[in-house]
């Protein structure tokens, strides 16, 4: 797998993960009853976009047409994807 093709993986699940905080914020708002879990969820989901744009940085910082093994473990880069996937799976309006 090409730099190019992780990074955009990585792209398309950091943009459902902010859809997800945002759905989260707004879903904060309906009722006082289920304001804290929202708000609980939407700080988690921003932890992990912080994660995620990290490993964005570090990813730009090499060669997009290099091969992702050359940087990274199989190991790694299998639970790095199994990551991604996980995160795009989950639907913003179900949180």
């Amino acid at each position: 797998m090409k730099v190019r093709e992780l990074l955009e993986i990585l792209d398309e699940t950091i943009a459902a993960v902010r859809i997800a905080i945002v759905s989260n914020q707004q879903r904060a708002l309906e009722s006082p009853h289920t304001s804290y879990e929202f708000t609980q969820r939407a700080i988690e989901l921003q932890e992990d976009l912080d994660d995620l744009l990290k490993a964005r940085d570090l990813l730009t910082r090499l060669d997009p047409e290099d091969d992702v093994e050359n940087h990274f473990s199989r190991e790694e880069l299998e639970k790095f994807l199994k990551l991604l996937e996980l995160l795009q799976k989950a639907d913003a309006h179900a949180y």
